[in-house]
């Protein structure tokens, strides 16, 4: 989980995961989850992968098939996930499926990152393209945009990349010292997606 991702969890998702949410989190990093650890295991956090392993609460027959009945959950949370899917158009309909009505639908995916395989890499969505994906799975969006939240000293502009923390150290130490001449560093930017079902 890199640090562009826990800064926007923290700033846009922390804040509507009040109370005692039934919150279901899609792919989850680790147990617990970045996103868990971050939120303070507010309510009940389940988990649902298509890979099997310990400390899963659902294993997923496909990435299209959650074995999770309808309307089952309060905030529906993916992560680094939406870009490892083949088709996300009917993934998103999933998705939707079990959360409640009046739920929230929770997405951060990059939009800068470099091709990388777990075990797939299909995708990078903008905040138009994301609004595509839900027009037809009866939420309403409150937001949707690309953000980096990374904390930047450079003297001249980031471009799109990777976290900071990602690179190599070498990397790193390089590109700090040619930013000194004017050379851009590299920093995520991911999509964040809150949507409420209807």
């Amino acid at each position: 989980m890199h640090l562009n991702s826990r800064l926007i969890f923290t700033k846009y998702v922390l804040p509507f995961l009040q109370g005692s949410p039934r919150v279901l989190e899609i792919g989850p990093d680790a147990f617990p989850s970045s996103y868990s650890k971050v939120a303070g295991q507010r309510g009940q956090w389940d988990t649902v992968d298509i890979f099997p392993r310990p400390g899963l609460t659902f294993v997923a027959s496909n990435e299209n098939s959650f074995p999770i009945e309808d309307g089952a959950y309060d905030v529906v949370i993916s992560g680094q996930v939406l870009e490892h899917v083949r088709k996300p158009w009917i993934w998103m309909h999933e998705v939707v499926r079990v959360c409640k009505p009046g739920g929230l639908v929770v997405t951060i995916a990059p939009t800068s990152w470099p091709y990388h395989e777990a075990p797939i890499d299909c995708w990078r969505v903008y905040p138009a393209g994301m609004q595509a994906l839900l027009d037809d799975c009866g939420v309403e969006v409150l937001v949707n945009e690309s953000v980096c939240l990374e904390e930047d000293t450079s003297r001249h502009f980031v471009v799109p990349g990777r976290s900071a923390e990602s690179q190599w150290r070498k990397q790193r130490l390089l590109s700090q010292w040619l930013n000194g001449f004017g050379v851009p560093r590299e920093r995520a930017f991911d999509l964040v997606c809150i949507a409420r079902k209807r």
